[in-house]
Parts: structure tokens; sequence; C-alpha cells
């Protein structure tokens, strides 16, 4: 767990300078996942390609997994925040159903680009509802 911590917090300060507004919402997602009780991370890295923190419920063991923060290595850096679709409502259509999408099963993605924190608190409920859906399995 210390090394997952020390990897997220490396990858946090490295982040390149040209793409802030990705990094503080990472940073926020981040932030919020840790503080949920019994929620755990892991963070798997695919320089050049994504960075992935996805927090986990493992009471849950047939899909502990219960949201996914994707960070896109493009220039500048976004994110897709993925949950599996059945966990999460989503009143104002906002996010983009990927079919399969999320290890196998059906997710609800959204795109997070710019610093907008109407997004951002949009996504932040999206964390919660799905974090009460798996803990309550």
């Amino acid at each position: 767990m210390e090394d997952q911590q020390q990897q997220i917090e490396s990858f946090v300060q490295d982040w390149p300078a040209s793409s802030s507004a990705g990094k503080e919402s990472f940073v926020a997602l981040w932030q919020q996942v840790r503080t949920l009780s019994g929620a755990t991370l892991e963070f798997h890295a695919r320089p050049g390609v994504s960075y992935s923190l996805r927090g986990m419920c493992r009471d849950r063991a047939s899909r502990p997994l219960f949201v996914m923060v994707d960070v896109i290595d493009d220039n500048p850096r976004w994110l897709s925040v993925c949950f599996y679709g059945e966990d999460v409502n989503d009143p104002e259509q906002r996010g983009d159903l990927v079919p399969g999408g999320l290890l196998g099963e059906d997710g609800l993605c959204f795109d997070i680009d710019e610093s907008d924190p109407s997004v951002l608190d949009y996504v932040r409920q999206r964390i919660d509802e799905a974090y009460g859906a798996a803990s309550s399995a």
C-alpha cells in the first residue's frame, strides 16, 4: 500500500506544467477516494499511454473496482473517469456509455479536459454514488 502511495505521489510531482488543470482534478479525485472508509487504491502506470488510479472496495469480491481514473498521456493530459454503468446515475447525461469498456463490463465514463468546477463536482458525486453501491453490495 505504501509503495502505491509513493508511486502516485511521484507521478503527481512529475506532472507536466502544460497540463495543470488535469493535475488539479486528478489530485482532488485521488484525495476523495483516499478518504473513503474501507476503500483501497491501486495505481497502474503505462507511460506514453495512460496512468490508472483504481478505487477498490475489497468487500465486493466479485467486482471490487468502483471507480477508475485514467490519466490519458496526451498533451495536455486529460482524465477519463469510469464507473460500472449500473453503479451510478447520470441525470445530466454528461457521461459516455462504453459497452464492455470497463474490465469487460458496460461502463459510464466522464472526461475532464479542462478546469471546470461543475464537471469535477459532478464526477465527485458519481464517485460517492459508486462507492455507496460497492460498499453495500
